[in-house]
């Protein structure tokens, strides 16, 4: 499905060189490959605590927080993080007790209730037991976990305490050499400020690291990002508001997409007579946009005079296909003019990643362009959303309605339906559309492809149980299933059980997230003991989105569901651990577009598929804490 997974190395990398490869990734806020890199080189070199911290940290940087808590304990930092050996740098153990507290902090500002003061109490103790040690050792940057513990001391009522250590903070801060500062240096300033009520002071801060971005080519936006995060906690604490920082601002993030460009002297929406006024509208917009990362297609006209334009700004280039590149160049790009080819060559290689809604072919399916568009929609604010930044939709559009169910109106409709900016750049001159003649798959009798949702899912257990026991778990357990999935019987398009095993497919990416968590949370309010089934029994659930057929099953003789993707959802289940539901990318996307209100999709990593079915980006879905 994308082709930016880490690459074999071509010689063996030293651990310090797979370091740097994951540091330049995070910069460039590539959260998921700097995590895959990381976990990559502990393959090579499984002792290396550097690796070990980066890949702790980029994962919660991603947003999830208890995989990371997790992934903490597995590779053996919370021991160190306690009591580091002599025999470790001084600032790698400063990093890995920091990142100790960091997570008690993520772990506290998600709860609610009254446990939530305790929590942030707790970290920041954490936080000041590093900052003490660091002073102790003389250490520059003991400023960093200071600054934490001075916010989570604000974060639960203790305004004293959070202003004198700020007070400390800058008093230290102040006898170096404006010059000589460093990000990390004039951010904790600019919090420090905040929390002490100088927001004079917080807004000259801001500017100055914001000129500094603009002035470094090598923006760091992981950095960027968890220090807007931080501001918003204290800016939501101190009641200001957080537009007094706004020169801190990220570029944005964008979705483009329009009409494809007609062959010369041909009809069409979008004339190439057109296309210099367009190409200067499309220019002066991202120029005005200030873009860091652009998402979209390729195919020719609108969406190539995107890229090349997102290409000359020097932005992020990330290009979605919704199929194989050499019949998408025959089918999009091919019939406006060969020197389209050579252009969308050029924008293809160039571009950071490369995404494919599928591998499979086109066949005359055009749902298949609107599934990849919902994709590079998804894709754009999951980026968005890691590195803080505003996400907006650019449209080259001619203002007139879709000629059938997919096409540049539909794809504007759904992010407007989102709530998300959108900037429409009109065409004129166009042909109006016309409906859309019935497809090839239809015209040739074919069954169309769809996209839908699809949950797999088995009970860890089921294979040892007795006979005795077997009715217990069909009353119990399945019972418990079959009354959540009867609450969901408008929703679903199938349900099939096979003994233990589930399959349903939804029309709605959301109905399936919530009944797959409904589920799992029906499985964990059965008490499996007073049941009288073994207590080590549990659910696991995966799921998928994708294109598939559906048809009526000559050997059951009732609808059922086939393709490609049906086997890709069902070797994800295998791989999921028990009492969790992990999904792929595709639906982490589409939820992020159309249900992020409601579900947290948090970044698992590449993992590989059972039966040899390749690796997948996983996410773990939960639902959205209110």
């Amino acid at each position: 499905m994308i082709d930016d997974a880490p690459p074999a190395p071509l010689q063996k990398r030293t651990a310090a060189e797979w370091l740097a490869e994951v540091r330049r990734c995070e910069h460039e806020a590539e959260l998921f490959l700097a995590y895959d890199l990381a976990r990559k080189g502990l393959e090579e070199f499984p002792g290396d605590l550097a690796l070990k911290h980066r890949a702790v940290l980029c994962l919660a940087s991603t947003g999830a927080s208890e995989r990371a808590a997790e992934e903490f304990r597995r590779l053996g930092l919370d021991r160190l993080a306690q009591n580091a050996p002599p025999d470790i740098p001084a600032p790698l153990a400063f990093e890995i007790a920091s990142l100790a507290a960091r997570l008690l902090k993520d772990e506290a500002i998600a709860t609610t209730g009254p446990e939530r003061a305790r929590k942030l109490i707790e970290a920041g103790a954490a936080y000041e037991a590093v900052y003490r040690s660091m002073q102790a050792a003389e250490s520059r940057e003991s400023y960093y976990p200071g600054i934490n513990c001075a916010t989570l001391h604000l974060l639960a009522g203790d305004d004293a305490v959070a202003e004198a250590l700020a007070r400390e903070l800058l008093d230290r801060l102040a006898a170096w050499p404006a010059e000589d500062k460093t990000y990390y240096e004039i951010a904790t300033e600019l919090e420090a400020r905040l929390i002490i009520g100088d927001f004079a002071g917080a807004g000259s801060a801001a500017r100055i690291i914001a000129a500094q971005a603009r002035e470094n080519s090598q923006h760091d936006f992981r950095a960027l990002a968890s220090t807007i995060r931080q501001l918003r906690l204290v800016a939501a604490a101190k009641q200001i508001d957080i537009e007094t920082l706004a020169a801190l601002a990220p570029p944005r993030v964008i979705h483009y997409l329009g009409h494809i460009i007609s062959a010369p002297g041909g009809r069409g929406r979008f004339p190439a007579s057109e296309e210099e006024a367009a190409r200067r509208q499309i220019v002066h917009r991202i120029a005005a946009a200030d873009i860091s990362f652009a998402y979209g297609s390729l195919a020719a006209g609108a969406d190539i005079l995107f890229a090349e334009a997102v290409l000359e700004r020097g932005a992020s280039l990330h290009v979605v296909l919704p199929f194989a590149v050499e019949e998408f160049i025959e089918v999009s790009v091919r019939p406006a003019g060969p020197g389209w080819v050579e252009r969308f060559r050029r924008c293809f290689d160039a571009a950071a990643t490369r995404h494919f809604a599928t591998t499979e072919r086109y066949l005359g399916d055009d749902s298949l362009f609107g599934y990849c568009s919902q994709l590079a929609m998804g894709l754009a604010l999951l980026r968005a959303g890691h590195i803080c930044a505003p996400a907006e939709q650019i449209a080259l559009w001619d203002g007139n309605p879709a000629a059938g169910p997919v096409g540049t109106a539909v794809d504007v409709a759904v992010w407007k339906s989102a709530g998300m900016p959108q900037t429409i750049i009109p065409v004129a001159g166009g042909a109006r559309p016309v409906p859309a003649a019935p497809s090839a798959a239809l015209a040739s009798g074919r069954t169309e492809r769809r996209t839908r949702a699809m949950l797999f899912g088995d009970v860890k257990g089921f294979s040892k149980l007795t006979d005795e026991e077997l009715p217990r778990f069909v009353e119990t357990v399945l019972g418990a299933f079959g009354r959540v999935i009867d609450e969901f019987a408008a929703d679903t398009l199938l349900v099939n059980t096979w003994g233990d095993g589930l399959f349903l497919v939804f029309d709605d990416a959301g109905k399936a997230a919530a009944c797959a968590l409904a589920l799992q949370e029906a499985m964990d309010g059965i008490d499996l003991v007073a049941a009288g089934l073994p207590d080590t029994m549990a659910l696991r659930l995966g799921g998928h989105l994708g294109p598939v057929y559906a048809a009526d099953d000559p050997i059951l003789h009732s609808p059922n569901f086939f393709g490609a993707h049906v086997s890709r959802a069902a070797r994800i289940e295998p791989v999921t651990p028990e009492k969790l539901v992990y999904v792929t990318e595709t639906l982490a996307a589409v939820l992020a577009l159309h249900n992020a209100d409601a579900f947290d999709c948090s970044y698992v990593g590449m993992t590989k598929a059972a039966k040899d079915y390749g690796e997948m980006r996983m996410f773990l879905l939960s639902r959205r804490p209110s």
